[in-house]
């Protein structure tokens, strides 16, 4: 997804001569074609994350929509009273990338672990909270965002994803990938989980049992009406990489009639205390493709 957003970033800084570039000294291999193509709106402000904020917000205030990045716990939980104070109070045109979402950094242990951030962010006034599944969908976001400047919070995975659906345009509502509206389960998947989302369903039919998958990369503002979709299912499997407080589960739940039963598929506190590649913490979080469709099987039953 990286790759996704840096090369639709350079594409929509052709025609938007205001969107601006800064970064957390990192995304080396990554961030160059913006850097050398845009040098005049490219910054590295160093391992100065609040700082990287705050100046943010001043280029934002000069007319600028900035663009930060970094490695998703750095950028939102080492700044929240810098995008709170500085860019939502103000309402101003600054656009947090947070890269790697999720547990995509666990070989770094848990202060690389971004699992609450959703949870943060979406608490904040005036702000736009994105999670895309896939390189496809990451895409699309920049494209809104470069659209639409304002406060907003882009999550998106680390590197190497696949793209999983076709997809256009992210504000209209969840995104069917898989199975029908007629199904009586469905997923709804946030950011880059989705790929474990699709192999659970595929291991539910091979069993015979056929659910729905969405993808909802549009997480607030939301309404009831912005998810009216999938009140044609009688029950609804939110899976997120993430905490269950706070994060899609929740925003389904708040949005949806309480008579739609939201079911979580969540980290649990226990991957705190582990090390270890993604693949790995996602199966000891208990969000990997077969504790999935374990759970869709005893709701299909």
């Amino acid at each position: 997804m990286r790759t996704a957003f840096i090369n639709e970033l350079t594409v929509q800084a052709r025609t938007h001569p205001e969107i601006f570039l800064v970064v957390g000294d990192l995304g080396f291999s990554v961030i160059e074609p913006f850097a050398r193509e845009f040098p005049g709106r490219f910054l590295n402000a160093g391992v100065a994350e609040q700082n990287m904020t705050g100046v943010a917000a001043g280029l934002a205030s000069e007319g600028y929509h900035v663009f930060t990045y970094s490695i998703a716990n750095f950028p939102t939980l080492r700044c929240l009273e810098q995008i709170r104070n500085d860019v939502c109070y103000h309402r101003l045109p600054v656009t947090v990338v947070a890269v790697g979402g999720g547990l995509a950094y666990g070989n770094l242990g848990y202060s690389h672990h971004a699992v609450q951030d959703l949870a943060i962010m979406r608490t904040l006034p005036n702000i736009t909270v994105l999670a895309p599944g896939d390189p496809g969908e990451t895409k699309e976001c920049v494209s809104w965002l470069a659209d639409h400047p304002g406060p907003s919070y882009l999550r998106i995975g680390k590197a190497g994803e696949k793209k999983l659906h076709d997809v256009k345009g992210i504000a209209n509502g969840p995104l069917l990938v898989r199975g029908t509206y007629s199904d009586r389960v469905a997923l709804v998947s946030t950011g880059g989980i989705l790929d474990e989302t699709l192999v659970a369903a595929d291991i539910l039919a091979r069993g015979g049992k056929s659910v729905a998958v969405y993808s909802l990369p549009w997480l607030k503002p939301l309404s009831e009406a912005h998810l009216g979709v999938l009140k044609n299912h009688e029950c609804i499997v939110a899976v997120e990489e993430h905490v269950v407080e706070g994060g899609l589960a929740a925003a389904l739940r708040e949005n949806l009639p309480q008579s739609l039963p939201v079911h979580s598929i969540s980290v649990g506190d226990a991957a705190s205390a582990l090390v270890g590649s993604q693949t790995f913490l996602r199966n000891a979080a208990g969000v990997s493709s077969s504790h999935i469709a374990t759970t869709c099987l005893a709701l299909l039953s």
